[in-house]
């Protein structure tokens, strides 16, 4: 679960980093649109502007240079990913890691051009696998080449940002390394990609070809799963390579190869023999003109029906202010999250409404692109000033009508029906729009939670800045701090641990089998801010859970769990078992490779690790079985269970087996401790046997 919350986060930091180049690309379609658009021969015949506007005339000689600067930063979209993406990924020093990413994305072209030429040139390699980007003769990567490089530079940027290298180099070290390992690097990947890339391009081809081919079905999933990301902000990654690869189609324009969904439509806008824009590139732009403008207006609407009349004022201000945000530009964040907080199921509704958008434009042949955002502006520029017989632009006007009667009646009839606290509806609460930030909040205050024990450890350990590393066995955290003089023992107790081991800087706080959930809190603690100040922290009264008082605890007798040789606990060679802190028990020497259960009873703890478990007997005593010593670092290798977690077990059921040789020459002792964790529950804990014992043997004496 750690591991995926990781990889969630980094996909939302690179979603965010596309949102740079992103962001430029309202400008440039405005500047394309607007000079394409009265550049036109047709639309200014249509409109009786020719004798006004005419080649050579001052007006179309300003207007033919918005179109082609406008082109020019389509046609530079991964030179613009490659800086835009570093930029966003690098923690600090930003500048540094934009210039190595424009060094090592020229790099890279030119070393992918030097092989080209080197096979033969152009007419050598497979047809329409090359363009020519910034005068370089390369493969067609479009802007995965840039987000290799952004990505690539970053990861080397964040890496190796504060280097120090030897004296005589010391110039180079720092920053002033970031280029040059950067440039070696691309030099390494534009020879790789020479050879690999074209094998990639043949597998988007075939994904490019499977989704244009999945017809209305596809174009519907496509919206639903669209929606349905914005709130993970992951909505960039994923329609990215639609509207920038071969992956959302390919076209011949004007004798040019493009690929992308929106790099069609705006060399189709640009191109002076459009007749009409491709309806299989628009599919995945144009379903979101009936929603931006229309359907989620007729929410807004719906939430201010559905407020308070005393609050009807107060909430309509701030619902118009969306709505028009939302009709002009497309920017619907102030709306959906709203609804999104308090009625998740509206939210779903609106992601299957979302979908049906996108359907229905694609079915009714609506060929209206846009640069990033489906409102009013980009419908004017792309769609209505284009003409109805390029774009057939009128439906979105009569769907979004429809739209919009349908998510009012909709969004008032589940509102009041199901009593969803839309802004006004609650007595108490603030009447608010929400927005990104607020989910983000509401996020990081449920991941942090107030965790007490958590900060108390952290404390204990001297501070986030005072670890090295962090893990764990079976048992106990396994610390590295940077200077064990700050680890105050005494706060980790107080946490509820049983001891703390110090050996140099490497820390050992026993907690018993429950430390993998200690373990997996404190970590999720470490990622909020909170972490950095720990002391601002309640400390709790008691970290350790008190006895939950039950029935009377009787006489136990536990049998040998394995075939071998009985040993006092206090021979063990390790101190945390050795000192009793986790509990009173015995070990046993194994004759072989098997491990058993002691008596009748339910196992409630299992590892990742497979060297150890736990179970609860029916009488009551929490038994701990360690295989080995130190083995969690051989990280299951030799282990096998053959129980699962909560599976009710009789005396003698075969649990784990492992490879007792292997384990040994793996340079481990295999000494298996039989902790009773519950010690405190019983009056004493006694070894029973003595010499070899056999499973089913009386080994461990629990007297209540």
């Amino acid at each position: 679960m750690k591991k995926e919350h990781k990889v969630f986060g980094v996909l939302q930091r690179v979603g965010r980093s596309f949102m740079l180049p992103l962001a430029l690309l309202p400008i440039a379609g405005l500047l394309l649109g607007i000079g394409s658009s009265f550049t036109n021969e047709t639309m200014l015949a249509a409109y009786g502007l020719s004798h006004v506007i005419y080649k050579g005339g001052a007006l179309y000689t300003i207007l033919d240079i918005m179109s082609k600067t406008g082109s020019a930063v389509f046609n530079n979209l991964p030179l613009l990913f490659a800086i835009g993406v570093s930029i966003g990924m690098a923690k600090k020093e930003k500048a540094v890691a934009a210039l190595s990413s424009a060094v090592a994305y020229l790099i890279m072209n030119t070393a992918i051009s030097t092989l080209i030429t080197a096979k033969g040139g152009v007419s050598a390699m497979p047809a329409n696998s090359t363009i020519s980007v910034l005068g370089i003769t390369t493969l067609q990567m479009g802007v995965f080449g840039g987000i290799i490089v952004g990505l690539g530079v970053a990861a080397l940027h964040n890496r190796f940002y504060e280097i120090q290298l030897p004296q005589v180099l010391s110039f180079f070290g720092g920053t002033h390394f970031i280029p040059i390992i950067s440039s070696v690097t691309f030099l390494l990947v534009g020879i790789l990609m020479f050879f690999v890339w074209p094998i990639i391009q043949t597998g988007i081809a075939a994904l490019g070809s499977l989704v244009l081919g999945s017809g209305y079905l596809g174009t519907w999933i496509y919206g639903v799963i669209e929606r349905a990301l914005i709130p993970f902000g992951l909505h960039h990654v994923f329609y990215l390579p639609f509207w920038q690869t071969a992956v959302g189609g390919t076209a011949t324009i004007d004798g040019n190869v493009v690929s992308g969904a929106q790099n069609i439509f705006f060399a189709e806008l640009a191109s002076k023999s459009t007749q009409q824009f491709s309806v299989s590139a628009t599919r995945f732009m144009s379903g979101k003109f009936p929603l931006m403008i229309f359907g989620l207006p007729g929410a807004a609407l719906a939430m201010y029906k559905c407020a308070r009349k005393d609050k009807r004022k107060e909430v309509g201000g701030l619902l118009l202010s969306a709505a028009l945000t939302s009709m002009l530009t497309g920017i619907t964040e102030p709306i959906e999250f709203t609804f999104l907080f308090v009625a998740t199921p509206l939210y779903a509704v609106h992601c299957v409404l979302a979908g049906a958008s996108y359907m229905l434009m694609h079915i009714l042949n609506v060929g209206v692109g846009m640069t990033f955002s489906g409102g009013l502006i980009d419908l004017t520029l792309f769609g209505i000033m284009q003409g109805n017989a390029k774009t057939h632009w009128i439906w979105v006007i009569i769907i979004g009508i429809a739209y919009f009667f349908l998510y009012y009646f909709l969004f008032r009839f589940m509102i009041r029906k199901f009593n969803y606290k839309t802004p006004g509806r609650d007595d108490d609460a603030e009447v608010k729009l929400y927005t990104r930030a607020d989910v983000d909040e509401k996020r990081k205050s449920q991941k942090s939670g107030g965790d007490a024990v958590s900060a108390l450890i952290l404390r204990g350990l001297g501070g986030k800045t005072n670890l090295v590393d962090l893990d764990s066995c079976a048992t106990r955290l396994r610390v590295t701090v940077s200077d064990s003089s700050k680890v105050d023992q005494s706060l980790l107790k107080q946490s509820g641990a049983s001891g703390v081991i110090c050996r140099g800087d490497g820390i050992q706080v026993v907690y018993g089998p429950q430390v993998s959930v200690i373990k997996s809190k404190l970590e999720d603690y470490m990622d909020t801010p909170e972490s950095d100040q720990p002391d601002a922290v309640a400390s709790p009264v008691a970290a350790k859970a008190e006895k939950v008082s039950g029935t009377k605890k009787k006489d136990v007798m536990l049998s040998a769990c394995m075939n071998g040789t009985a040993t006092p606990i206090e021979k063990v060679n390790d101190e945390a078992f050795a000192s009793c802190v986790l509990g009173k028990g015995a070990a046993i020497e194994p004759a072989d490779g098997c491990l058993y259960a002691p008596a009748d009873g339910t196992i409630s703890t299992l590892f990742d690790t497979k060297h150890a478990v736990g179970m609860t007997t029916d009488d009551g005593a929490e038994v701990l079985m360690h295989i080995g010593i130190d083995t969690v670092k051989l990280d299951g290798k030799y282990y096998e269970y053959h129980v699962r977690k909560d599976e009710k077990v009789h005396k003698g059921d075969l649990l784990v087996t492992f490879d007792l040789e292997a384990v040994k020459a793996a340079g481990y002792q295999t000494t298996t401790p039989v902790i009773v964790c519950n010690t405190d529950d019983y009056q004493s804990v006694q070894l029973a046997a003595s010499g070899n014992v056999k499973v089913g043997d009386d080994f461990l004496q629990l007297k209540a």
